[in-house]
């Protein structure tokens, strides 16, 4: 199962593989920058809750259905106040995202 749905990435960007390019490296690097703070357990949950909210909204907007659906799991948890919130399939979908998106690349 491939990590970005291309059909839906064509639909958002209306076919147009530069401006597909640009979106998913723009995705890419808000992966980067966001996980990094969402994995950390220092920040209160409800600022981790709005980073996993971000990050499912920018998923979505380029077909990473694994990601937005963890990120989705991940929001929910930290909104509802739970201890130990899981995040290792959102590390693991985002990992293959970016795979995907660099895959000559270490993410």
């Amino acid at each position: 199962m491939l990590a970005i749905d291309r059909a839906e990435l064509d639909a958002q960007t209306g076919g147009d593989a530069e401006l597909a390019g640009e979106v998913l490296a723009l995705f890419a690097g808000q992966c980067r920058s966001i996980l990094l703070r969402l994995t950390d357990p220092s920040l209160p949950s409800a600022q981790r809750a709005d980073l996993a909210h971000t990050l499912k909204g920018s998923a979505a907007g380029v077909g990473a259905t694994r990601v937005r659906a963890c990120a989705d799991a991940a929001e929910a948890q930290l909104r509802a106040g739970t201890e130990a919130v899981a995040l290792d399939d959102l590390v693991q979908a985002v990992a293959a995202a970016l795979e995907e998106i660099e895959p000559d690349t270490e993410s």
